[in-house]
């Protein structure tokens, strides 16, 4: 098995955990749900420039280890997060000069507090703070939470070493609160979940979503980058993996371009939430949809009916 499938999770892994905090729009307790799996696989992997990613258990982390500084991108879990940062302490000798949660998901947070200690700051679009506050608000075993201390609203931008950091909030699309995040002079961008490479993604409508503006943003994405940019993403399939290009984006686009109109039709047919998830896949996309993706594929469905029909 490649390494990076433990970043993405197994399918089996991330089914159960998206549907333990997304679909249920809470945060699931971690440290049970890390009880139950097998010994974490981990990876670093450099990219271009001093950037990569880390994987293991969760949303994939990007970062950036540079001599006069160190920039991460995303915590996954306590678990993992210390090994992530063990990792990065043996490339780098600082602290983290800035930590960004790329949205609220507690595969994405929950390591936030291992960081706290050694992170300056962390930053996050204004929505995910409160996002965050009640998915666990909501949950009926919460875990500690972690909050970003440094919000943005539209745009936020930064140097570090000899890079520049940029942040961009196009809209409500996987969350009400997803960054883009550019590594402009590397030219390498982590999309965080706007991004699930080749497989069905979760739609949080509790946490803000919208499947019809995630479709806008996507072709933002495309449009405001280039055939040379490294995209970091943050799951992707056992065969396509967490890396890829503006072609991987667009692919994504037109699965969710695919599920929407699919929904929309059948609303307008009068068809109920139940008649529309009957089905396991969906045709020239059956690979998004495989094995134990089908209930996170139904569940797909079943939240943009719930945007369309304004029913929760």
């Amino acid at each position: 098995m490649p390494s990076y499938q433990s970043s993405i999770m197994t399918r089996r892994d991330f089914v159960r955990t998206s549907a333990a905090f997304a679909f249920s729009g809470t945060l699931f307790p971690v440290g049970r749900f890390l009880q139950q799996q097998a010994p974490v696989q981990t990876e670093f992997k450099e990219l271009r420039q001093g950037i990569g990613y880390f994987t293991g258990r969760g949303g994939t982390i990007g970062w950036l280890v540079h001599p006069d500084a160190l920039v991460v991108i995303d915590t996954q879990f306590p678990e993992t997060a210390a090994m992530c940062l063990e990792g990065l302490g043996k490339r780098s000798g600082r602290n983290v000069d800035l930590l960004i949660n790329s949205h609220h998901h507690g595969d994405h947070t929950a390591g936030n507090g291992v960081f706290r200690p050694k992170a300056q700051r962390i930053l996050a679009h204004e929505n995910v703070p409160v996002l965050q506050k009640a998915a666990a608000e909501r949950s009926s075993r919460p875990a500690p939470q972690t909050y970003a201390d440094t919000t943005y609203a539209k745009e936020w931008m930064g140097s570090f070493g000899d890079e520049v950091v940029k942040l961009r909030y196009w809209g409500a699309a996987h969350t009400g609160g997803d960054s883009v995040i550019h590594f402009e002079k590397a030219n390498v961008v982590h999309t965080g979940d706007l991004v699930f490479n080749y497989v069905a993604p979760v739609i949080d409508t509790q946490g803000g979503a919208s499947t019809e503006n995630w479709i806008v943003v996507l072709e933002k994405m495309h449009k405001e980058f280039s055939d040379e940019t490294i995209f970091i993403f943050g799951h992707g399939s056992a065969a396509k993996g967490i890396t890829g290009t503006r072609g991987d984006v667009l692919a994504m686009r037109d699965y969710l371009s695919s599920l929407f109109s699919y929904v929309q039709e059948g609303v307008k047919q009068g068809k109920t939430a139940d008649e529309l998830a009957a089905i396991d896949k969906l045709p020239k996309f059956e690979a998004y949809s495989e094995g134990n993706l089908v209930e996170r594929f139904r569940g797909g469905i079943r939240q943009t009916y719930s945007q369309l029909t304004k029913t929760q």
